[in-house]
């Protein structure tokens, strides 16, 4: 049986300003209902996938943000989702989707950005998953 979960987190400013991510998952397992807010400070019914799912994505969010900065943008926003894909105990699939505001970036540039972060992602090197991003700029 496959199960997937999904988190969103959503990063303003830079690298540089202190200011971490907000992120918050929520899924269904059978009939109880789980949902998880904050920097992992308060959650309720909480499972590995989802706290997987909101680490990824505020993790990529950050690293986005980071290699950003190095090449002198500034983003105003990045919005990233993260759904893992459950599969008979094992991860098999991490899927992201970012959406990024930031001035003067191209979306070739993003691309190549983005490439670096989902490589370079220490969320994403403990999985021997398939991970793709999907990125769009606006």
């Amino acid at each position: 049986m496959q199960i997937k979960r999904s988190a969103t987190a959503h990063w303003a400013g830079s690298g540089k300003d202190g200011k971490g991510t907000l992120s918050s998952a929520s899924g269904v397992l059978s009939e109880a209902q789980y949902g998880f807010k904050s920097r992992f400070e308060d959650g309720i019914g909480t499972n590995p996938e989802e706290l997987i799912a909101a680490a990824h994505s505020g993790c990529f969010s950050m690293k986005l943000a980071f290699n950003l900065q190095a090449e002198n943008f500034i983003a105003d926003t990045i919005d990233t989702k993260a759904v893992v894909v459950l599969e008979n105990g094992a991860i098999p699939e991490i899927q992201l989707e970012t959406i990024v505001k930031a001035a003067g970036l191209t979306l070739e540039k993003l691309n190549e950005l983005v490439a670096d972060a989902k490589l370079n992602c220490p969320i994403s090197k403990l999985f021997n998953a398939s991970i793709s991003v999907k990125a769009t700029l606006i």
